[in-house]
């Protein structure tokens, strides 16, 4: 089907100097946080132009403060795709917009569609087993190749440059949420060296992925030696469903912690891990938040491959056991298939590879 209706849609467009480009990737807030490397390609091709990012409400929250975004446009939904009513509310937010350019980092044939809809003249964006039929600059990839999220989205930016470009994952921490992490610490008497936790992760609008998360005994084991070993204080933090996992770790905690669990902005995390010793946590938005945000960041890695999905930053560290993983990734790990004892890296590895990256 797709093969027939990449025929039906020409490919014929120009880039030559557009003024209003909406920027699309609505969810979640790793993929999200991973596409700011492409934003920032982006920004440098066109310093003159103005950039919407089109996100969803839950998403938003992370990139908003961007420097390289001009506007925030609300997709109305995390999954903007996902029903007849969202679809085409999202088709009216898109045509109000008048964008002379789309740049596009999602897979669903539904948003290539939605763009042309929308009558923006340049549709860029990835086209993966045929999906992008409806985009004028398909960018293809291959879902079967182990290539870096933060890498394909890139390949979009660089076919609109017509040459490759290069940028991290970053989320510049602005004056105000570092001004404000930091008066909580003075208030609460904390001071250097302290190291920033979080336990949860695998959740957010489109899926649901416990699965992700180191086990929290485990994870309390690694903080409990690392802090130790530098003799830091720990901090937890959490979103609003983590405080029963949160508390479960700090029962397990022997050093000095406090738990700050939904008591921070996205901001003031990022400013917060950026001042912090060391920034540990699963394979969630909130590591790549804290990665892009300059921390130093561990990711603690399971059912998903750190060459698709480690932090696109430069100061981390990726621990994982490399094992066999299914097509299905982290959502075959969900029924069952993963086991962190038997596949996930250990608690000794782990301390003694944190400890190697904190002492570089």
């Amino acid at each position: 089907m797709y093969s027939i209706l990449r025929r039906a849609f020409p490919t014929v467009a120009e880039a030559s100097n557009p003024k209003r480009i909406v920027f699309l990737r609505p969810c979640c807030i790793g993929d999200v946080v991973m596409a700011t490397a492409a934003l920032s390609a982006l920004r440098e091709v066109f310093p003159e132009a103005h950039i919407a990012w089109a996100v969803g409400p839950w998403s938003a929250r992370a990139i908003e403060h961007h420097p390289a975004i001009d506007a925030v446009l609300d997709t109305g939904a995390d999954m903007p795709l996902r029903t007849p009513a969202t679809f085409f509310r999202f088709l009216r937010r898109l045509r109000a917009g008048d964008y002379d350019m789309a740049v596009s980092l999602v897979r669903s044939p539904l948003m290539s569609l939605a763009l042309y809809l929308a009558g923006i003249p340049l549709r860029a964006g990835l086209d993966s087993g045929g999906r992008g039929f409806a985009y004028n600059l398909r960018v293809p990839i291959d879902p079967a190749a182990r290539e870096h999220e933060s890498e394909i989205y890139l390949k979009v930016v660089s076919a609109i440059a017509g040459r490759e470009l290069q940028a991290a994952a970053n989320l510049p921490v602005t004056e105000r949420a570092r001004a404000t992490a930091r008066a909580r610490l003075a208030a609460e008497s904390i001071g250097a060296p302290f190291i920033v936790a979080h336990p949860g992760g695998g959740a957010n609008p489109g899926a649901q992925l416990a699965s992700k998360r180191y086990p929290p005994a485990r994870f309390a084991a690694i903080l409990n030696r690392v802090a130790e070993d530098r003799a830091a204080d720990v901090i937890l933090l959490g979103g609003p469903g983590d405080a029963d996992l949160a508390a479960e770790v700090a029962g397990h905690l022997t050093v000095g912690s406090s738990s700050w669990v939904d008591q921070l902005s996205f901001e003031e995390i990022g400013a917060l891990a950026a001042d912090a010793l060391l920034y540990i946590g699963n394979d969630t938005g909130l590591t790549h938040l804290a990665a892009a945000s300059g921390a130093r960041a561990v990711m603690l890695m399971g059912p998903t491959d750190p060459r698709r999905y480690a932090p696109y930053s430069p100061d981390h560290l990726a621990l994982w056991k490399p094992v066999a993983l299914s097509a299905g990734g982290a959502a075959n790990a969900a029924r069952g298939e993963w086991d962190w004892a038997r596949d996930g890296v250990s608690v000794d590895e782990a301390v003694e590879r944190i400890l190697a990256f904190l002492a570089r």
